[in-house]
């Protein structure tokens, strides 16, 4: 398997002075317990527990003290004495709560020790009785691979190491291209990269889709309650055909189920980071203000599944054209996708502008905080598009910086708005969009 560039953020907190021990977020299958494996080869002792394993479970009995958790889980590892070079890793600690306990006492009172979690979200989001210690543990975010992870683990480290270079080279972009659109049709789920990276073959990744979309599926009928698997199994199976639409709770997939239900059932979802749910926003200014009571847009996980699940993927894979390829909400979908993996933060949201009155509505794709600023983001389907949305939005803003992302070189531009109001206009290639904090720290400073 491929080395992930999470590994880098597990090295920053591995050297804090304060270190907590690490909860690590994402969802299943997204290369968690690999990352941490590689991670682990920097120390001179690892030990690895998985909390469905009863044999795991029993170290942290009730009948135990702290010291002789601590003691069995050495032993459990064959390290018979106290070291600070051991790295802990508690894989589905959600289903011992013992576990989750003991956290705390890691950070108070054996801070030398190495300690990172993971687990099952959505099996944490349902059983509300996974309380994790406030302010004794921190939360790292993994999300499905990167296109420059991408570019590396199909051997195109050359592309990868170019386009590091901000901004990047004209001479570059026709061969991003290419490459980007294998991603967009393949996606950032680890296994399927890895498949396709060593066959170079599309029809050997799609019965990782299938197995991918089953694992969520039984993910559902193993851990939700009170009625809600037949509701979270139909938004998985209807989710397909709403990417990047505005949706409404109720009837949602032509369902007779409440707005309550559906509603309760996104959110599960959305904590297992299966989907997310993208709210408008009226804010030009800091702070952004969701409003929740107004229609989100459905973002999924990972575009391959998108792809397959949808039935586009053999038609759009033979295509020469890449704005072709890559046409309308598709498009968009991924940009946001690629925008949100740039998060490390578990509580980092994603919103789009919208005002909406009798006579004009306007929506700009998405709205991205960076330095006190609201930057405003159109996706286009090729190298350009109308910019009318775009353009209200400026005449509003308080600063003159906006964002478009396009089938096209990297470029700045001079703009005005209909009324009169000046701006500049940083254009970006679409496989440039999860560097996106990158180039507005050199767009700002031009």
């Amino acid at each position: 398997m491929f080395e992930r560039s999470i590994i880098n953020r597990m090295n920053e907190w591995r050297n804090k002075p304060n270190r907590k021990p690490l909860i690590l977020r994402g969802a299943r299958q997204v290369g968690k317990t690999t990352a941490v494996k590689m991670f682990a080869r920097q120390f001179k002792y690892s030990i690895f527990l998985n909390m469905e394993e009863p044999s795991h479970r029993m170290l942290f009995k009730e009948s135990l003290s702290f010291e002789e958790r601590i003691s069995a889980v050495l032993l459990h590892g064959s390290i018979l004495k106290d070291t600070d070079d051991v790295l802990i890793f508690i894989d589905e600690i959600q289903s011992e709560p013992l576990a989750i306990a003991t956290l705390r006492y890691f950070y108070e009172t054996a801070p030398h020790i190495f300690v990172i979690a993971a687990g099952s979200l959505l099996e944490a989001a349902i059983d509300l009785k996974a309380s994790f210690p406030v302010g004794r543990v921190e939360y790292l975010m993994m999300h499905p691979c990167s296109f420059n992870e991408f570019c590396i683990a199909t051997g195109k480290t050359e592309l990868a190491s170019i386009l590091q270079k901000v901004p990047s080279p004209d001479y570059a972009h026709d061969k991003a291209m290419n490459v980007f659109k294998k991603y967009m049709l393949i996606g950032g789920m680890p296994e399927a990269v890895a498949v396709y990276a060593k066959t170079q073959d599309m029809v050997s990744v799609n019965s990782v889709y299938e197995n991918l979309l089953t694992s969520f599926i039984d993910d559902v009928e193993k851990y939700a309650k009170n009625g809600f698997v037949r509701v979270v199994r139909h938004i998985i199976k209807s989710a397909f055909a709403e990417v990047g639409n505005r949706i409404k709770f109720q009837g949602f997939g032509k369902s007779t189920y409440s707005s309550k239900d559906i509603s309760e059932s996104f959110d599960l979802l959305e904590k297992a980071m299966l989907m997310k749910l993208v709210y408008p926003t009226s804010s030009v200014k800091i702070p952004i203000e969701p409003d929740l009571k107004k229609s989100p847009r459905l973002m999924l996980l990972d575009s391959g599944i998108l792809h397959y699940q949808s039935g586009l993927q053999s038609e759009l894979f033979i295509s020469e054209d890449p704005e072709a390829v890559a046409f309308g909400k598709l498009v968009e979908h991924i940009i946001g996708v690629m925008i949100y993996s740039g998060f490390s933060s578990p509580s980092a949201n994603l919103n789009f502008w919208a005002r909406e009155k009798k006579q004009s509505n306007a929506e700009v794709d998405f709205v991205y905080q960076f330095k006190g600023k609201v930057i405003p983001i159109e996706v286009k389907s090729g190298a350009a598009g109308r910019l009318r949305s775009l353009h209200q939005f400026m005449d509003q803003s308080p600063h003159h910086y906006a964002v478009r992302f396009c089938n096209a070189p990297v470029s700045i531009e001079n703009a005005v708005t209909i009324k009169g109001t000046e701006y500049k206009l940083l254009n970006l290639p679409w496989y440039l969009a999860e560097k996106l904090e990158n180039y507005l720290e050199w767009f700002v400073k031009k």
